[in-house]
This record gives structure tokens, C-alpha cells and sequence, in this order.
């Protein structure tokens, strides 16, 4: 089968592999359609790795993906061949005290696609996961709209661990796609007021067209200054979503007293720091997001019942052959890229 390898820093080159074969009895194949390029792949293409999770060449990153299932091994009782499916990319061991304990996005025994040391990525044509991983979709639901699911998802449990996010005023620093798909799960939980903001205009513009009530960018506007003459006594809630210095220091100063900062940015950086006179004295608390805690089915009815929609954040489509060019047009943020998907089919 066709896979393209990370070979070096900004190198994709796409090899002949032997596919990959069912063996657990709970194994599902399943034939890759689409994968999204999302912002982790691009730490491992631009920089080879992310913290301690070091890439080493070759090796096949992108885990945003959906497909149709080839084969299911003889325990698997809920798919068939045939059946389209989203996935989840985590894979979780289901016995330590955090699966036991509803926290299976912080399994201690968890493999990721596409993650240094624990799984190969899905920019290729065959994957084999556990059967749990696969989530059959509707129909009426597209591959794009499938692979966004997993994006989605996260949004949806930082909304959650939010907690009820309806009548506050909440900031979203980075209109990304975590950003954008955040902006979806805050509005469709109910009434509430979204200040936005990013670098790029484009994506500024996005995120006013797709609910926020205000969006501005934070490289031409003192959006501190701007959101406390709209909002004098502060936000609510702010969802970190830029892996940034900078959006972290907004924050402290933008969120009420008794605000919550959400942190779901994945920093290029191992260290960030917090500038004490506002996160102590407003007794600021903070929560950091790690994936998308068992929200995928219910991302998945979200997006069918049309409640989000995500198809304004697909913005381009490439090949699996033309990886490379993918990946370098959504590392250096050109032609108003939000995010690209590779065909695989």
C-alpha cells in the first residue's frame, strides 16, 4: 500500500508498504479515505517533535481520519465491511485507575496515531485499530465532515470541562481549527457571547462569519484594551487555543475575577509562564485540555443533526501524493488555509 514518511524536517516522501493485517480478535481494517493535516502533525514536520515525543525518521504522522471498514476480527460484533467510519485516534488500555475513572484521554498505557513511540499515522491507505477506536457515521455525513469530527470532539469536551458555558462571556484566543471548533461547541450550548481573535484576517473573518459576536486580530488591534471597553469587568472563561506566550498573558488580563482559563494550544515551547499579578490576585483558575474525552459520538450526532457546522473550516484538498505540499502550505499559513484534507481514495 501507498505511505507517506516524514523522512526529515519539512521531507514527506510517500513509499510502498505491506498493509497491515488484522491480529486481535477485536481488530478492525479499515480503508483510509480522508485525513485531516492538523496542527500536531505540522510540530513534528517543522520541528521533529513535540516536547519529549521526538520523531524518528521515517516515520508517518496525521491521525484526523475516517474511512470504511475492509474486515472486522471475529470478536467484533458492532461493524461490518462496508460501514463508513470516524475514528478516534486513541487508543487506551481500559484497565488503569484512569480508564477506571472516566479518564481514559489520560490512559497511562495510551498509543496515539501518529505519536512518536506508540502508533504509525494514518497517511496511508490501510489502518488497523480496535473496533472502539472506529464510530460508525450516517450516511448523510461526509468524509471531510467525519475527519472533522475529531477536532470537533476536542471543542466539545473543552466546553465541558468549561462547564455550563450558557449566558457567559467567554474569549477564544486563536481561531484555528481548535479555536473555530471551540467557537461551535460554546454557541450550540447555549446563548452566549464569543469574543474572538487570531493573526490572520482570514481567519478572523472566519470566525465572525462562523458565531463569534466579536473577532479581531491580535497583531494589528490591543485586543486587551479592546475587550475591556466592551466588556469592563472582564470574560468569563478563556479557551487558550494558540500555544502562545502572548495569548496566555491576554488572558490573565482579560478574564474576571474567579475566571477560568482553558488551555488546549499545544506550545511549541516546553515552558510557559503566568504573570502573577493577574492569576493570583483575580484567583484565576486553570485547566488544561488533553484530547477529546469519550465526546466523539456525541460530536458525531452533533455534526449529522446539522446543531454545528464545520464545512467553512475545510479549506483545501490534496492527494496523498501531494503530502508535501500539503503540509508546506498549511506550516507557513498560505492561501488562506484553515484546513487541509488528503484524499486518500
Amino acid at each position: 500500500m501507498r505511505k507517506a514518511f516524514l523522512t526529515g524536517i519539512r521531507q514527506i516522501e510517500l513509499r510502498d508498504v505491506p498493509a497491515p493485517r488484522i491480529e486481535a480478535p477485536d481488530d478492525v481494517l479499515i480503508r483510509v479515505d480522508t485525513v485531516g493535516v492538523c496542527g500536531s502533525d505540522l510540530h513534528y514536520y517543522r520541528d521533529g517533535k513535540i516536547g519529549v515525543q521526538v520523531v524518528e525518521f521515517p516515520f508517518a504522522v496525521g491521525h484526523e481520519c475516517a474511512g470504511v471498514i475492509q474486515e472486522v476480527g471475529s470478536a467484533v460484533k458492532t461493524l461490518r465491511p462496508g460501514d463508513r467510519v470516524a475514528v478516534d485516534p486513541l487508543v487506551v488500555c481500559g484497565q488503569c485507575d484512569q480508564c477506571r475513572n472516566g479518564r481514559e484521554n489520560t490512559c497511562r498505557h495510551q498509543k496515539f496515531l501518529g505519536c512518536p513511540g506508540q502508533l504509525e499515522g494514518s497517511m496511508c491507505e490501510y489502518i488497523v485499530l480496535p473496533a472502539s477506536c472506529a464510530f460508525r457515521i450516517p450516511d448523510s455525513m461526509t468524509f471531510d465532515q467525519a475527519v472533522m469530527v475529531e477536532p470537533f470532539a476536542i471543542g466539545l469536551w473543552a466546553q465541558r470541562l468549561a462547564g455550563a458555558t450558557a449566558g457567559k462571556r467567554i474569549a477564544i484566543l486563536g481561531s484555528g481549527p481548535i479555536g473555530l471548533c471551540v467557537l461551535q461547541a460554546v454557541k450550540a450550548a447555549g446563548d452566549c457571547t464569543v469574543y474572538a481573535t487570531d493573526l490572520l484576517d482570514y481567519r478572523v473573518d472566519l470566525a465572525r462569519a462562523t458565531g463569534a459576536d466579536w473577532a479581531g486580530n491580535a497583531g494589528t488591534l490591543d485586543v486587551v484594551s479592546e475587550l475591556a471597553r466592551l466588556e469592563p469587568l472582564g470574560v468569563d472563561l478563556a479557551f487558550e487555543c494558540a500555544g502562545m506566550q502572548e495569548t496566555i498573558d491576554q488572558a490573565g488580563q482579560i478574564l474576571a475575577p474567579g475566571g477560568k482559563l482553558l488551555i488546549i494550544g499545544i506550545p511549541e515551547a516546553s515552558r510557559l509562564s503566568f504573570d502573577m499579578n493577574f492569576y493570583r490576585r483575580k484567583e484565576l483558575a486553570t485547566q488544561n485540555v488533553r484530547r477529546q474525552n469519550a465526546c466523539e459520538a456525541a460530536a458525531i450526532e452533533m455534526v449529522a443533526a446539522r446543531q454545528v457546522n464545520l464545512d467553512p473550516q475545510v479549506t483545501h484538498h490534496f492527494t496523498l501524493e501531494q503530502s508535501q505540499e500539503a503540509f508546506d502550505l498549511v506550516a507557513d499559513y498560505r492561501d488562506g488555509v484553515v484546513k487541509a484534507m488528503l484524499h486518500v481514495g
